[in-house]
């Protein structure tokens, strides 16, 4: 089965090219988004619009609710189904987004044996995160699990909390290279012209209507502690709204973080390299870098 893996840093333009490659391609878009498969985090995740979709299919948004626990090996499940079932009507699989673990995933073909949500372990290692940062945990993880040390955003907690877990209570096979035939493109900028497009991007998600969503999600009962609550833009809201932060340094953390995750991003894609087969495309001429990416994808299809 063909796919193609459109991956790169926040507000790089990746949802855009998705859709025109559908649109060329007889694509179907599988979004590896961790926060847009939840309903009612639209704004701060830049969920894409029914506009923006332009008639394409996406999958994986809107699956679940703001209290459900959504897993790697969710995503590995729910994603080679969607490959297989759009595969089998002749489509072309697009793979999109910025959540390098699920990729790594994926492709890696980890087994996560059924690995259920260990409470009592995660408390200990949130204690020695707030002792002495995430070093700790690496150390276990790399002792436990080396191959899945290698494979993991260490500098992601909640992820490296993940990986332990599984670690210690599950499995971590790997299979024998990938299922699929896949073209794995991952988009990049100058780190300035990138850093630009994310402050604006901030300051439009604010102008947008963020913290009435927030507010919203809030009054419907969704806990502060829920899953997405914790990604950028709602935990910073959350400061905001508890009086913590004012606004301008609620908008000046939504950036600041949002510059963090996207350094954050390249790093593990620069990892995922080492790998698979990535290629890195600069964007920072869009038509050109859409332009290279649209032929190789035809090219290849042949």
């Amino acid at each position: 089965m063909k796919v193609v893996f459109i991956l790169g840093p926040t507000g790089v333009g990746k949802s855009r090219l998705a859709v025109k490659l559908a649109h060329e391609n007889n694509g179907q878009i599988i979004s590896s988004d961790s926060v847009q498969i939840y309903k009612g985090f639209d704004i701060g995740s830049a969920k894409v619009t029914k506009e923006e979709m332009e008639g394409v299919p996406h999958h994986l948004i809107d699956i679940c609710q703001p209290q459900d626990y959504f897993s790697v090996s969710d995503f590995v499940d729910a994603t080679r189904a969607k490959i297989k079932e759009i595969s089998k009507a002749g489509d072309l699989p697009i793979v999109v987004g910025g959540t390098g673990l699920y990729i790594n995933s994926l492709l890696g073909g980890y087994n996560f044996g059924g690995t259920a949500k260990d409470d009592n372990l995660r408390a200990e290692l949130e204690l020695l995160v707030d002792r002495g940062g995430v070093e700790p945990l690496v150390k276990m993880l790399e002792d436990l699990s080396p191959e899945l040390a290698k494979k993991v955003d260490t500098q992601n907690k909640v992820r490296l909390i993940r990986a332990i877990e599984i670690a210690k209570n599950g499995t971590t096979q790997m299979a024998e290279g990938s299922e699929y035939d896949y073209k794995i493109f991952a988009l990049t900028r100058q780190r300035e012209a990138l850093y630009e497009t994310i402050n604006a991007r901030a300051s439009k998600m604010i102008d947008e209507g963020l913290i009435e969503e927030v507010k919203g999600l809030l009054e419907t009962g969704v806990s502060r502690d829920a899953q997405p609550m914790r990604a950028i833009g709602y935990k910073e809201v959350i400061s905001y709204l508890e009086g913590e932060i004012d606004k301008a340094q609620m908008q000046q953390l939504i950036a600041q973080h949002s510059r963090n995750y996207a350094k954050r991003q390249m790093t593990y894609l620069r990892g995922l390299a080492k790998n698979y087969p990535v290629d890195f495309v600069d964007m920072d001429s869009y038509n050109q870098g859409e332009k290279y990416i649209l032929e190789e994808v035809k090219k290849w299809l042949c």
